[in-house]
């Protein structure tokens, strides 16, 4: 973690963090599955465990997302990744949404994900 006056960068890389802190809201980085491997149901499943853990660094949780962007490389997938993301999902707090079918950066990825969460 690094931070300036106003900002806090989470899991920096090469070229990006994973999360930058701001004003009260945490900024999720495009998140992608460890493991290309898997179908889309499975990247999702890791694309989420990725996103708890960015969130509970910053201390907050999926109950404070404000909105969430979901890239798909092919919307045939929609259904798996739906499943992961419905098995996640916290019911009583739901963000608001968009999917969109993308070409994404490794054509080995189905699915990648950013979003926004507010800070208790």
């Amino acid at each position: 973690m690094t931070s300036t006056t106003s900002l806090t960068r989470l899991a920096p890389e090469k070229r990006l963090s994973g999360a930058v802190i701001h004003n009260g809201l945490i900024y999720l980085a495009g998140q992608v599955a460890d493991d290309a491997s898997l179908d889309a149901q499975g990247q999702m499943a890791d694309i989420l465990q990725q996103v708890d853990a960015l969130l509970a660094e910053a201390g907050t949780d999926k109950s404070r997302l404000i909105s969430v962007q979901i890239f798909l490389a092919n919307m045939a997938d929609m259904e798996g990744m739906n499943r992961a993301w419905d098995a996640w999902l916290d019911p009583m707090n739901k963000p608001a949404r968009a999917t969109v079918e993308a070409k994404l950066a490794d054509p080995d990825w189905k699915v990648e994900l950013t979003g926004i969460a507010a800070l208790p």
